[in-house]
């Protein structure tokens, strides 16, 4: 085998992926990931990167594996010849992931390591492999196919294969800013005119292309391609020394939503940059009908009822449904609230200032009659808590502070937008499961399971109950002496896993309570992180799950503000 053929092989990039997980420090990541993709040609390399930063297909492909977790794991118990729901889930639960539990699995038992037959399959056949699930409908025939597949994998290939049909990170704590680096490196370009040319392809593996044929100016913006959408940074982790430099606009409580738009051709992209069209067609046929001109738009959808905005958890009701009913479009009608213009009449705007990007939206918003955010100017910080107030009165989540002269800071979390927001509430909760982390915290405990009482609950036989995972809001100082304590708590150990006895209890504070019928406490809470940890308490002091049923019920008739007086947005007549 050729010095190349080595490299342009899936069992040594998966080898590269897990040096990159437990690599600690970026600059150490991006060395790695340089000195491998430099040996590559530029097909090679494309490749290398869509698996690392998009997955097994492009971002702009459209494709998808369409294979769910469940089909994958009862694919992986027949190929062990072991018990789905006995056995499978039950190390699933333990190691927390689907894809560490097959790596186990095929490595420890004896009959089925007997099974590999290590094929070496390059990166390109991979890419066939992935087609080939892709275009399979049957779910018994997508099985069948994984297996084939795992029988010429490696058990770490195996895993990484099963990653790469899920699209997205691979959870190595290596991204595609990580990627955008390792590739300035080697070619010597400037950083962000790679990134830049990123954000113009929607793709990293075109992305790689260009830049190793140094054809990085030949990069375009295609629409209906989606873009990195721009993230916030909390104002608690940033000073605000000049107010009169931002404006305020209301957090609304929705999803965030990207629109391109071209006359009749509307298509909508949800954060992760998946198409979420199917799933509201009222809000692409009201587009559809404005005729508007080429243009994306970065905006928020929420379920607007009565003139008030209802909360996330009725929007949750449409989320993922793909073949609305008339009946579900009328008890949970949404809106599209547009805040920001991205590209317009064939001309990329990120790199305006945001006031002038303002003028364009407001001029598109009173052209073609559609909802734009409220925007406030502020001087002060008392004028920041009373718009605060105000927004919290109309049932959204807290305030946004954007910079007036501040680009748009695509796939970046900048303080060029501040949140300003306050938890929905905290609950105690003892820790359940540990996780070990990647980077400057690999092999230490970062990431935790934490569960609420069931003890006096008729409809559980346990003492505890997972209701989410948290991996931050804990200080360094707090993390080595939660890391000390679990090690005499811990009573199994599965992979980068261990399962502890229930000791350490945690006030957890969550941005709202979920339901989520797929999880044994069928809530979940959406952004969890550590407010304290409390070791003055003991598992005795664990609030309930029927505490969480009530304070889910409490904010569900919580009364919320029409939007009449004041106005979170503003609707174009």
């Amino acid at each position: 085998m050729s010095k190349q053929k080595a490299v342009d092989n899936f069992e040594r990039w998966a080898q590269l992926v897990q040096s990159i997980a437990e690599t600690r420090g970026s600059n150490a990541k991006i060395e790695l990931c340089a000195n491998y993709l430099a040996q590559l040609s530029p097909s090679q390399l494309a490749l290398a990167c869509q698996y690392m930063g998009e997955g097994a297909f492009s971002n702009i492909s459209g494709k998808r594996a369409s294979i769910g977790s469940r089909t994958i794991g009862m694919a992986a118990a027949d190929y062990c010849k072991i018990d789905y729901d006995i056995v499978f889930k039950a190390c699933r639960t333990a190691t927390g992931s689907s894809t560490e539990t097959i790596q186990r699995l095929f490595e420890n038992l004896t009959e089925t390591r007997q099974k590999n037959i290590l094929r070496h399959w390059d990166l390109a056949h991979i890419s066939e492999l992935a087609e080939k699930l892709a275009q399979t409908r049957a779910r018994k025939d997508k099985q069948r196919i994984l297996t084939r597949i795992w029988s010429g994998l490696s058990p770490l290939a195996s895993k990484y294969f099963v990653r790469l049909l899920s699209q997205g990170s691979l959870r190595i704590g290596f991204e595609s800013r990580s990627i955008l680096q390792a590739l300035a490196k080697i070619y010597e370009v400037d950083y962000e005119q790679l990134r830049y040319a990123h954000m113009l392809t929607g793709s990293i593996a075109k992305t790689a292309e260009l830049v190793s044929t140094h054809s990085l100016d030949q990069a375009q913006f295609k629409l209906f391609n989606p873009i990195a959408f721009m993230l916030a940074a909390p104002i608690q982790s940033r000073s605000v020394k000049d107010w009169d430099t931002f404006i305020a606009e209301e957090k609304f409580d929705g999803m965030r939503c990207q629109l391109h738009a071209y006359g009749s051709k509307v298509e909508l992209f949800s954060r992760d940059l998946n198409v979420v069209s199917n799933q509201f067609p009222e809000l692409v046929d009201s587009f559809a009908i404005k005729d508007l001109p080429p243009v994306v738009l970065d905006g928020e959808i929420c379920v607007f009822r009565e003139s008030i905005i209802q909360p996330f958890q009725d929007l949750q009701k449409r989320m993922g449904v793909k073949k609305p009913t008339q009946a579900l479009l009328s008890k949970y009608p949404v809106v599209f609230i547009g805040y920001d213009v991205l590209f317009l009449e064939r001309e990329s705007t990120v790199k305006q200032p945001l006031t002038q990007r303002r003028i364009s939206i407001e001029k598109l918003s009173k052209t073609y009659k559609f909802p734009i955010s409220s925007q406030h100017a502020v001087s002060s910080k008392k004028q920041v808590e009373q718009l605060f107030e105000q927004a919290l009165a109309h049932g959204n989540e807290g305030l946004m502070l954007k910079q007036k002269n501040a680009p748009y800071s695509f796939g970046e979390r900048k303080n060029h937008w501040l949140k300003v927001k306050q938890p929905s509430g905290s609950i105690d909760t003892v820790i359940l499961y540990a996780q070990a982390g990647s980077g400057k915290r690999g092999g230490s405990y970062s990431d935790f399971t934490l569960g609420v009482s069931v003890k006096n609950d008729a409809r559980y036989e346990e003492e505890f109950i997972p209701i989410g995972k948290a991996y931050g809001g804990y200080t360094d100082q707090e993390w080595k002496q939660l890391n000390k304590a679990i090690k005499g708590c811990i009573i199994n150990r599965f992979g980068p896993t261990a399962q502890l006895h229930p000791e350490i209890v945690v006030e957890l504070e969550f941005e709202a309570i979920q339901p989520n019928p797929r999880t044994k406490a069928k809530y979940t809470l959406r952004f969890p992180r550590f407010k304290a940890i409390r070791w003055d308490l003991s598992p005795s002091d664990v609030d309930s799950l029927e505490h969480v049923e009530m304070l889910f019920e409490e904010h569900q008739s919580k009364k919320r503000n029409p939007q009449k007086s004041s106005h979170s947005f503003l609707k174009p007549e």
